[in-house]
């Protein structure tokens, strides 16, 4: 049986990967944002349709649980088409950033950051503006995403943060942990079993909840542009703490410990 690797080789690999990253052109790096964006989507509308498929014979709890379940598939599409979205980038270029130490990097994250989670929103937006349409999905689809909408606006500020603290944690360590696995099949399991908890939680990914609020704004939920803003201002900053401080710069730590 194939032993996991050391913490030094994922590392490695990582950084490798972020070298990559940083050093696309801004043309790919949109591009590899854009079509997250697109893609991420039908993770959310497949969770909306389960939800609405299963919950009026079951309990809200069973909807919630089918939902996530069927939420994992965006995640795949991202994982194996090799996009990218925002909280993606801070385990391979911050990894890759840090050994530079050069100041010249701070601004090549700073653009890849930027181009990606603005272009994550404008695909995302192209696809929901597609599937907000009437007769698009089925019957009660739309209905059911409003109210998910209005769901994610309701959370407390601080609960948004912290939501958005665990799910920049999940993605940041479901990016080294790719790093950990070689086979395609692997690489699957791994981003289905994140995307599924992630939805379960449901944990506030700015991309995923930015772009489910603005379904939910097209789709007549009451949310407005300001709940749209306000969590994508919380649930980025959780996602940074989360994603940089609690899995980036303490694998980063745990490295340079084992030379």
């Amino acid at each position: 049986m194939a032993q996991a690797p050391r913490p030094e080789d994922v590392y490695a690999s990582a950084r490798t990967e972020g070298e990559r990253r940083l050093s696309m052109s801004a043309l790919e790096q949109a591009s590899t944002g854009f079509i997250a964006g697109v893609t991420i989507v039908f993770g959310i509308v497949a969770l909306g349709m389960v939800r609405e498929l299963v919950a009026p014979d079951f309990a809200d709890g069973v909807g919630q649980l089918v939902g996530a379940l069927a939420f994992g598939i965006g995640l795949v599409f991202v994982v194996v088409g090799r996009t990218e979205l925002f909280t993606e980038n801070f385990f391979d270029p911050v990894a890759a950033a840090l050994h530079r130490r050069r100041p010249a990097a701070i601004w090549q994250l700073v653009r890849l950051w930027t181009l990606v989670l603005v272009l994550n929103f404008v695909g995302g937006a192209v696809m929901a503006a597609v599937f907000t349409v009437e007769g698009t999905l089925p019957a009660g689809a739309h209905h059911t995403l409003a109210l998910m909408a209005e769901e994610i606006a309701a959370k407390e500020g601080l609960a948004t943060v912290t939501r958005g603290v665990a799910a920049g944690t999940l993605l940041t360590l479901l990016s080294y942990l790719l790093h950990a696995v070689g086979s395609a099949g692997s690489r699957i399991a791994l981003a289905y079993v994140v995307g599924f908890f992630l939805a379960l939680g449901p944990f506030d990914h700015v991309v995923v909840s930015g772009l489910h609020l603005l379904s939910g704004i097209w789709l007549g939920a009451d949310v407005s542009y300001a709940d749209l803003g306000l969590n994508v201002v919380l649930s980025g900053t959780g996602n940074l703490l989360g994603g940089l401080l609690l899995m980036t710069l303490t694998h980063a730590v745990q490295v340079r410990g084992t030379r």
